[in-house]
């Protein structure tokens, strides 16, 4: 559509047009000079603070107001005062925002972990460059990076600086730009140090040896998932879980937040925490508030002294930003343009831009050097005859002749002509310049060494090794943020939502499990069953807990009480065989219920050995529903009894052979599948036929069969003991 001029002076343009005149300059200008950080870690504004404070002798100098500084950078930044003054307190150790402040300040900066905490003025406060910017600025006056004009022309800024380690990786950065966005998470300097001259040793080294997750400088609890480590390292994305840290003083029955998720504030977290005791989510709080102070974030949260803080804490983790995630994406601007890389790219990208930065120090060096050389060179020269260089001095008629009659003389060009020409009378003496001429050889040697130096990369690469491990050395620290394994953790459920009562469990020999509650049994207790079936075994529990269930095959199975469903006692139950998933020929021959693992399982086998395992060691971290290999299978079980302490127990032989001890007598075993030792010993032909309490069986003169050594034999039953035919386990 061609242009047309109305009368209001509008002029119509198709919208692609107007797109790329106005839209586009500006979304590339907040992409490449704002929003998005470069390999050395800042970005514009960052860097034309730090710069101007470098300029100003705030590396070694005392600190200066503030406000000097503000000024200062508008002459290269053309953002108002205050923008200038957010992006300083950003990076200074008084707000905590970096794991390494660039800025010693002085003064009220307010924190990064809240929302509400006001910064005070910059006439108010004081700054300087902290000692770890001598890295930033290391040789920067060495021509190792390129200078441009200011928004004004007036002055020279650097594009980048010549940081001698990863900084784009050490502190934090986020930002957000037209069409995309920036969120890089920190690391503790001591693993990316390590990582990095890994990295150069090995290209395709196993980095997560040395970086172990990220670190913020709020502390706090990341959890450590591989995977995403993993993705995050190569691809430079993947979310990473951080929880708070706590505290709980039983005298006073509260719990005390000591450190916050990098992601979140302190009023945020209240303002949840408050949210969920009024929706009636959490009962046990009964009071929050926010005792901060010069030691540091406390929120304390008052607590019925009857309740379990980590159950609170859980609840907490799962219902506020006290457990919120990081998501990571590492979108760095690469000469210019964005690219979205990982932990190892990164640091590609950056041994890359450190080796062109100390080539170009070490090709200023070298012509530094040559520039003296050619001096000393030239006076070298005059030593033939240092009378005649005199004479000509003195003979010389006007002043501007000096320069080419010294050149005439000696064969020597005008900068050397100039430097000789500068020498003071007195030094013109033979021993000093002697003395000057020592200096050629050292230079040779010298410029020798970078030139090689300067050609061999690898020279170059071991001279960044040493770098890192000063920087190492001078500044590093141990972390902040702590590291769980995910197995660790307790993951908040609906299990937490489940309602507990009092129940009864009956397994059957047929494999029908019944979980009937109380209230109900009271009212039917007759227990309805399948034709020929009959109870092997019952419980009384509730309905939080686990239930393990102890099969033919070797196998233990894990569920929650609350995932059977209730039943009645007139009904047959719920079968086995399709809850579990049980093979053709597999059958439950035991079940215990728990809510903490404690307790022992012994295991009986046909053969007479009982091994003694703790139920700790089926108490996996994770929610694993199958457990194989839960038992030996070197030979036929024959019973299995769940004991809590030292229990007394009796075993009997198919020949009718009894003993009586105690558990303590038979070793405990960490290894599941263990054989664990003999007890009774059985003949040819005979059997372990069952194993139980002792108080169970009933026996008129107990004492008979009772033993303090194993393995024995056993007594014959005595006939007073034979009330009927014994029952085995199948």
């Amino acid at each position: 559509m061609p242009d047309q001029k109305t009368d209001n002076q509008f002029r119509e343009q198709q919208i692609t047009e107007t797109l790329e005149e106005n839209y586009m300059p500006y979304a590339m200008s907040v992409i490449v000079s704002r929003a998005i950080p470069e390999i050395d870690g800042l970005k514009p504004s960052h860097r034309k603070l730090l710069y101007t404070m470098y300029k100003k002798g705030l590396l070694n100098g005392s600190r200066t107001k503030s406000a000097n500084v503000v000024g200062e950078t508008m002459k290269l930044n053309p953002h108002g005062d205050q923008a200038i003054y957010d992006t300083m307190v950003r990076m200074t150790r008084g707000n905590g925002a970096l794991l390494h402040p660039y800025v010693d300040s002085k003064g009220n900066f307010g924190k990064q972990y809240s929302r509400d905490m006001a910064y005070a003025a910059p006439r108010y406060t004081e700054v300087k460059l902290e000692k770890i910017c001598e890295e930033l600025f290391r040789d920067i006056d060495k021509n190792t990076v390129d200078f441009v004009d200011n928004y004004d022309g007036e002055l020279k800024e650097p594009t980048l600086l010549p940081v001698t380690f990863p900084t784009v990786l050490v502190n934090p950065n986020q930002g957000v730009a037209v069409g995309m966005a920036t969120n890089i998470c920190s690391f503790n300097l001591h693993e990316i140090c390590d990582a990095t001259c890994a990295y150069i040793d090995n290209s395709k080294a196993d980095l997560l040896q040395y970086i172990k997750a990220p670190d913020f400088s709020t502390g706090g609890t990341v959890i450590y998932t591989k995977r995403i480590l993993e993705n995050i390292v190569e691809n430079g994305r993947g979310s990473v879980k951080i929880r708070g840290k706590y505290r709980y003083d039983k005298k006073n029955s509260c719990i005390e937040i000591y450190e916050i998720p990098y992601t979140t504030t302190s009023e945020a977290i209240m303002e949840e925490i408050i949210k969920i005791v009024k929706d009636g989510r959490i009962k046990d709080i009964t009071d929050v508030r926010d005792e901060t102070d010069l030691n540091g974030l406390k929120i304390t949260i008052d607590v019925r002294k009857s309740s379990d803080p980590n159950d609170i804490m859980n609840k907490l983790y799962k219902f506020t930003s006290l457990e919120s995630s990081f998501a990571c994406n590492f979108n760095v601007l690469i000469n210019g343009r964005p690219k979205v890389l990982g932990v190892r790219a990164l640091l590609d990208e950056w041994l890359k831009f450190r080796i062109g930065c100390i080539r170009r120090q070490l090709a200023y060096d070298i012509q530094m050097k040559k520039d003296r050389l050619h001096l000393l060179k030239g006076l070298e020269k005059i030593l033939v005859d240092i009378d005649k260089a005199i004479k000509i001095i003195r003979e010389t008629e006007r002043e501007d002749l000096v320069i080419p009659n010294l050149m005439w003389g000696f064969g020597i060009d005008e900068i050397q002509a100039n430097f000789i020409a500068e020498i003071k009378l007195r030094n013109l003496n033979k021993e000093y310049i002697l003395n000057k001429l020592n200096e050629i050889e050292t230079l040779l040697k010298n410029i020798a060494d970078m030139e090689d130096l300067l050609s061999k990369e690898n020279r170059i690469k071991t001279r960044i090794k040493h770098e890192l491990r000063a920087v190492e050395k001078k500044y590093a620290k141990e972390r902040l943020t702590d590291i769980i394994d995910e197995d660790e953790v307790t993951v908040i459920t609906e299990d937490h939502l489940i309602e507990d009562y009092n129940l009864r469990i009956f397994l059957t020999n047929d494999g029908y499990i019944k979980k009937i509650p109380l209230t109900s049994l009271r009212s039917s207790p007759e227990q309805k069953l399948k034709e020929g079936d009959s109870i092997r075994q019952e419980c009384e529990w509730h309905n939080k807990s686990d239930i393990l269930f102890i099969s033919s095959k070797q196998t233990v199975y894990k569920m929650k009480l609350y995932e059977l469903p209730d039943s009645k006692a007139g009904a047959l139950g719920d079968y086995l065989q399709n809850i579990l998933g049980l093979e053709a020929d597999e059958h439950i021959v035991y079940f215990i219920v728990t809510d903490n693992y404690d307790g022992e399982i012994l295991f009986a086998y046909e053969n007479g050995k009982i091994s003694r395992i703790p139920l700790s060691a089926y108490a996996t971290k994770t929610n694993r529903k199958k457990l194989i290999n839960a038992y030996s299978a070197a030979a036929p079980l024959a019973d299995v009894l769940f004991i809590h302490g030292e229990t007394e127990i009796a075993v009997s032989s198919t020949n009718d052979r009894i003993l009586v001890c105690s558990s303590e007598q038979i070793p405990l075993k960490t290894t599941k599948s263990s054989q664990g030792v003999q007890v009774l010993k059985v003949k040819k032909d005979y059997k372990l036929k069952y194993m139980k309490r002792s108080e169970e069986c009933g026996f008129a003169e107990i004492k008979v069969y009772r033993t303090k050594t194993i393995p024995v034999a056993g007594s014959f039953l005595k006939d007073a003991d034979k009330p009927g035919e014994q029952l085995t386990l199948f």
